[in-house]
């Protein structure tokens, strides 16, 4: 058995190799306890001394932080002029092989790891931490169901700036899940979280990541050019104000993102159930960490969204201040941050009104206008889908549709776009002639579409 230094008594092999370095299982001989040795590697070109100081440096600040979601930090060194991390070890298995394994979540249980990590994010942002690695192989599931946000400390911006450790030219991050500012070496903040955070919550609800390629270079160029497609498409049953979440994540332009990690988690938390169970995976008993939290909150353990506790006590009062809200944000022009308001109290407002009632259609039609006047098409393209099939009035129908054939127009979807026009075409002649200028106006749209 290698021991380092005189106290790490290191297991025979590694529990797991990567870019930046590799982890050991091991015991503290002193105390006589697991824990996780991480061995940190530097570029071969780089000053060791001079980084070997700025790992130490940033292994301090990193180990103040404090939150049940993060593996505890106990120690630092230098072994064989490898730094190194003495942390909590986590017994557990990552999303990575979890979704490997078993495909796509059940929604309550991605929303209950997203929601998870929005925590830690909280804690992480406000002690000026920002992760830049966020992905399903850094985030732990454990067997009671809790999650632990892994690797903090080894790509990580402190005050807004890059990490001392990572100004050697190496890549930061992995090119599935990193920001469009991150691919092209721009400001970094906790909005590029966000964005990994998006990544992640599609995979776990859809499977794959969203953007894909034959080489890394091909997926960070996707990255930073290509819209992602709603999670909807491969998994119809996602709630509607979920895959509009998951899309404003992904929003090229930072300030468009949710405005923060607790923004995220109010939106998330409605869709929260941890219910369905995952075989092989979570156990079925609580753990202490989950008792002692279930105090803390109230006594009882978190709800799934169909119940009527929060539901109950909602108004139409409290719809008018979130419109009132959301106005506010529009004149400062935070489109993506009205929609996070309305889309918030969403699902309470039809619980407590019913899907049919007025002012809950106003609010989706206000959410789907708000994201079509912001150019998010593909957000938008659904939310008018769902609307021409819940309201009754043929002109409101009409307008859906034409909206919904826009919206497939400008985001490249000719096909479509033409078979939505051609049948809303035959339509509003039946009803209003052929020579009626909203007629015209669809018939000028049809002909100006690229041929399919």
């Amino acid at each position: 058995m290698r021991l380092v230094d005189d106290r790490y008594e290191l297991d025979p092999l590694p529990l797991g190799k990567g870019g930046m370095g590799e982890v050991w299982g091991a015991r503290d001989t002193r105390l006589d306890r697991r824990v996780a040795v991480k061995f940190i590697r530097f570029p071969d070109d780089a000053d060791g001394p001079e980084l070997v100081r700025r790992f130490e440096r940033e292994s301090r600040i990193t180990a103040r932080l404090e939150h049940p979601g993060v593996p505890a930090v106990f120690d630092s060194g230098t072994d064989r002029d490898r730094p190194y991390l003495v942390m909590q070890f986590v017994e557990g298995v990552t999303l990575a092989d979890v979704v490997a394994e078993q495909g796509r979540l059940p929604v309550g249980w991605a929303a209950a790891v997203a929601a998870q990590t929005c925590a830690v994010l909280v804690a992480a942002h406000a002690a000026g931490l920002v992760h830049r690695d966020l992905k399903p192989g850094n985030l732990m599931l454990c067997p009671d169901g809790s999650i632990r946000v892994l690797d903090f400390g080894l790509a990580v911006a402190l005050g807004g700036g890059d990490s001392q450790i990572t100004r050697t030219g190496q890549s930061i991050g992995t090119p599935a899940y990193m920001a469009p500012e991150l691919v092209l070496g721009e400001e970094t903040g906790p909005w590029t979280d966000l964005y990994a955070l998006g990544c992640t919550l599609h995979e776990l609800l859809t499977g794959a990541p969203p953007f894909r390629a034959t080489t890394p270079y091909g997926v960070m160029n996707h990255q930073v050019d290509q819209r992602p497609v709603g999670v909807r498409r491969t998994r119809p049953e996602v709630p509607l104000d979920l895959e509009a979440l998951v899309l404003a994540l992904l929003t090229k332009q930072t300030d468009e993102r949710p405005g923060s990690a607790a923004e995220v988690y109010a939106r998330l938390a409605p869709y929260v159930d941890t219910a369905a169970a995952l075989p092989g995976v979570v156990a079925t008993a609580p753990s202490p960490l989950t008792l002692y939290s279930q105090v803390l909150g109230g006594g009882s353990a978190p709800a799934a969204p169909a119940g009527n506790r929060v539901e109950a006590l909602f108004t139409r009062s409290d719809l008018g201040r979130a419109r009132a809200e959301a106005a506010s944000l529009v004149k400062h022009s935070r489109r993506s941050a009205a929609v996070g308001v309305l889309a918030a109290v969403l699902e309470a407002a039809t619980s407590a009104l019913g899907a049919d009632d007025r002012d809950v259609l106003s609010l989706r039609f206000e959410i789907a206008d708000l994201r079509f006047d912001g150019g998010d098409y593909r957000g938008a393209r659904p939310l008018y889908a769902d609307l021409a099939e819940a309201v009754s009035d043929p002109d409101l129908v009409r307008r859906c549709r034409h909206q919904e054939a826009t919206c497939a127009a400008m985001t490249g979807d000719a096909a479509e776009a033409t078979r939505i026009l051609t049948a809303l075409v035959a339509d509003t002649t039946r009803a209003y002639g052929p020579h009626d200028p909203r007629t015209v106006e669809l018939q000028t749209q049809l002909h100006l579409l690229p041929p399919c």
